[in-house]
């Protein structure tokens, strides 16, 4: 994959730059994401957003930007760019971009008059700090910075305005300041490689807009405050790195920082280096445990997708490490036999059907790269039987097994499957009842429940050998319509929902599928034919009256578009496994296109990595979070089958 790149006339059309956006993490919870002009356009954006503990378990707008005028022979010239209005842009900033480049770092070159200025950033690993570094690499006389930082100290999911109880003052740090505006908050250090001089000048900057708030029908005006500006005069050739942190660093070090965190990182020089970095930025530590967020922006923590994600974040890059660490958070946190399925006002949620079992799923491919059952038996056998006896039994979520050996989830107005929208308190896709990728992936742990028992010689099976009997007897009959040769995408009573959906796929893909092969060729060939397209599977077939091929509008169009014909790329996954089953090596031609046209998705919405997302028309844009972790985890993962069925025998 070679570097994304863009000129200055791809710059300055704003109708382009505003819509590719860049995110960069420290690999613990802390990142930086905005336009590649530097425009915020989200309220989610900003250079420095971090957790914050001790007020919640989000994340936290702290430095929001950070504005350069550069002055030569006292004429200035503001770097900087706002959103004040409809197609307002101030101070124009972007006018003076001449390039920017993503890899190995985002580096942005200013061209003012003589004056070439570069700007690059970079995350210190594992720490709450963002470092800037500016090079004057031309200039025919000495010029002049001018920094002015704007704070947000807020939450990612509010906004700020101007107050009468913000902290105004500051304290003296090496080499810049500590600002506090708010008590509850951890404070902010901004530093300087160099000596500065800095002027006190606390004012707020009025009515900044983000548009893309607007659009998704948020509120999207804010007021942010900047304690003063930091001067210093530069000659060509000169480096200045800033810091940006919640604590302290060593000012003369900051240099010496910067090399060695740029010496630390993958390049992103091919398209899988690609997906391995963006893979390593949905990890994050929170109360010193780790754990995955969904995506970005505003995704938190979600089981299903945890599980889902989990193996191809990892295990391909032989991180087995990171796999348990993550495994051992989740069971920490499981409530009887749910793994935790959210978090919401710092309180995990326990309303899904399918995270442990997804969970159950994540430690079978643990097994398939590393062979070691005996380690999973060990540390997670009494989870595998707490969950199954748990569902066996009956949960809560009206969730139990009929007698026939199929599992039953959800009533009235619950939403318990991946499927999950929900419009005045009522899901968009009722999927209650036998949902058909749910009792596969039950099907599935329980034959690999069986299967473990059989290897670590422990016993009894609990009777879960006549389960998978009664299932394989039943599945079929209730879910499989042989004459239109159509799987039912749930049912429901007498009632069966014949919509041509992708949940089926997923059972073609699962080591123990509980259909013959005849029946999943059928699926395949289906799911080909009428839910696939270069950026995914699509929800929900184009034929169906509901199909809705276009995810825009406001949150209400977005919700009922979202299951209704929006591409996801992580179903992919399942469609590559089952389709590799079947056709072997023949196969892999067709996976090998779906894997590699993802490479220009990566420069299209969030760079470097892949959309939650996708239209189901063509041209099939990205939408949604700009990152999304079981996205990015399937894509590894079908690598990794592309190269496990490509090997010769």
């Amino acid at each position: 994959m070679s570097n994304i790149k863009f000129d200055k006339s791809q710059l300055v059309n704003l109708e382009t730059s505003l819509n590719k956006e860049l995110l960069r993490s420290n690999r613990a919870g802390s990142y930086a994401s905005t336009t590649i002009v530097g425009c915020n356009t989200r309220k989610y954006h900003g250079l420095l957003v971090a957790l914050q503990p001790q007020i919640d378990s989000g994340h936290h707008v702290m430095l929001s930007n950070l504005d350069v005028t550069l002055i030569q022979r006292d004429a200035e010239f503001n770097l900087g760019i706002h959103n004040y209005g409809e197609n307002v842009y101030e101070p124009g900033g972007h006018k003076y971009i001449q390039g920017f480049a993503s890899d190995p770092i985002p580096k942005t070159t200013y061209r003012v008059g003589g004056a070439v200025l570069t700007k690059e950033r970079i995350f210190v690993q594992h720490e709450n700090r963002i470092l800037i570094r500016y090079k004057i690499e031309n200039a025919n006389s000495p010029v002049k910075l001018r920094f002015r930082p704007l704070l947000g100290f807020r939450s990612v999911h509010s906004l700020s305005k101007k107050n009468d109880y913000a902290d105004m003052a500051y304290q003296s740090s090496e080499n810049g300041i500590k600002v506090q505006m708010y008590e509850n908050y951890s404070p902010l250090f901004l530093q300087f490689s160099r000596k500065v001089s800095y002027g006190h000048q606390p004012d707020w900057y009025y009515d900044i807009e983000y548009p893309k708030e607007r659009t998704r029908g948020y509120d999207f005006k804010e007021d942010l405050y900047s304690p003063g500006t930091f001067e210093i005069t530069l000659k060509k050739g000169d480096v200045l790195v800033f810091s940006a942190g919640l604590s302290e660093t060593k000012a003369g070090s900051l240099k010496t920082a910067f090399i060695n965190e740029q010496d630390k990182r993958i390049p992103r020089d091919t398209f899988k280096h690609s997906l391995i970095n963006a893979a390593q930025q949905f990890f994050i530590k929170r109360d010193g445990k780790t754990e995955i967020i969904a995506g970005y922006h505003w995704f938190d923590m979600s089981g299903r997708d945890t599980f889902v994600a989990l193996p191809g974040l990892t295990l391909p890059q032989g991180d087995t490490a990171r796999f348990l660490s993550v495994t051992d958070t989740m069971v920490s946190r499981m409530n009887g036999a749910f793994m935790p399925s959210g978090l919401e006002g710092g309180k995990f949620l326990y309303d899904s059907v399918d995270a442990s079992l997804w969970f159950i799923r994540a430690l079978q491919i643990y097994i398939e790269f590393t062979g070691d059952d005996k380690l999973i038996w060990k540390k997670y056998g009494k989870v595998i039987s707490k969950i199954l006896n748990g569902y066996r039994k009956g949960a809560s979520y009206h969730i139990y097994m009929l007698k026939n050996g199929l599992l039953s989830a959800g009533e009235g107005n619950e939403a318990l499957t991946w499927m999950n929208t929900v419009i005045d308190e009522k899901p968009v896709v009722n999927r209650n009842g036998l949902a058909v990728e749910i009792n596969a992936l039950w099907y599935n742990a329980i034959k690999f429940y069986i299967d473990l028992i059989i290897k670590n010689k422990a016993g009894e099976n609990e009777g879960w050998e006549q389960v998978a009997i009664d299932i394989e007897a039943s599945f079929t009959s209730n879910f499989w319509d042989p004459e239109n040769k159509l799987m039912a995408d749930v049912v429901r009573g007498d009632h069966k929902d014949f919509s041509t959906r992708v949940n089926q796929v997923i059972g073609t893909g699962l080591p123990y599928s509980p259909v013959d092969e005849s029946i999943r060729y059928e699926i395949l060939q289906t799911v080909e034919q009428e839910l696939l397209t270069p950026r995914g599977l699509r929800s929900l077939s184009p034929k169906n009256p509901d199909y809705r091929g276009v995810y825009k509008g406001n949150i209400f169009e977005r919700d009922r578009a979202y299951h209704q014909g929006s591409a996801f790329p992580w179903l992919l996954g399942y469609f590559a496994e089952g389709y590799l089953k079947l056709q072997g090596k023949s196969g892999l031609s067709l996976i090998r296109k779906i894997y590699l046209a993802f490479e220009e998705a990566m420069g299209e919405h969030g760079l470097g990595t892949i959309s939650e997302l996708y239209y189901g028309d063509p041209p099939h844009k990205g939408k949604g979070a700009i990152s999304q972790a079981w996205n990015v985890a399937e894509l590894l993962r079908i690598d990794y089958l592309i190269n496990k069925y490509n090997v010769k025998p």
